[in-house]
């Protein structure tokens, strides 16, 4: 007998094990502090940003305002910079993510880069402005290469993250 294999946005996926999405973001808070220099560093996304993001439009219940709020003040103590401005611009990118979640997950996971990579502008946007009312230089628009990057990423972020809910195929009906 010969079985139609779902579409992915069709897929019946097995609940998220806590445990995962906290690697996972613990995973990116230390790729965030690699110690990167020259246009490596411009083009490194903001990997907190982006798992955040994910979490907030796949598991908008498990993961929201709290947990953007303290990986905000994790990496502003990590870049030694002002106080709240990660904490800020994460939080608001989590009610983006939640608010826009069903939106997001309506499409394929390629089309959705036409909503993560605003929503990362819109991050990184936040954090300049921060920084520009601190007194601190632009960077240049080389700033702004991350979100493209992570945008870029997201589907292969995507995919990876949804291999554990993903049933292990039964070999009776292989």
């Amino acid at each position: 007998m010969i079985y139609a294999r779902p579409t992915p946005s069709q897929e019946i996926l097995l609940p998220v094990k806590p445990a995962f999405m906290v690697a996972t973001l613990l995973a990116a808070l230390l790729m965030n502090l690699l110690p990167l220099s020259g246009w490596w560093l411009s083009a490194r996304p903001d990997f907190v940003a982006l798992i955040l993001l994910f979490w907030c439009i796949e598991q908008p219940r498990r993961i929201g305002f709290v947990a953007a709020w303290l990986l905000g003040l994790l990496m502003d103590v990590a870049d030694a910079s002002l106080l709240g401005q990660h904490a800020l611009a994460y939080s608001i990118l989590a009610y983006a993510g939640i608010v826009l979640h069903r939106r997001v997950q309506r499409f394929s996971v390629t089309p959705q880069v036409l909503h993560v990579i605003p929503l990362l502008l819109l991050n990184d946007a936040i954090v300049l402005v921060i920084r520009l009312l601190a007194g601190g230089d632009f960077p240049g628009y080389p700033y702004f290469a991350g979100s493209i990057v992570g945008g870029v990423l997201w589907p292969v972020l995507a995919i990876v993250l949804k291999l554990p809910q993903r049933p292990k195929p039964d070999p009776d009906h292989a």
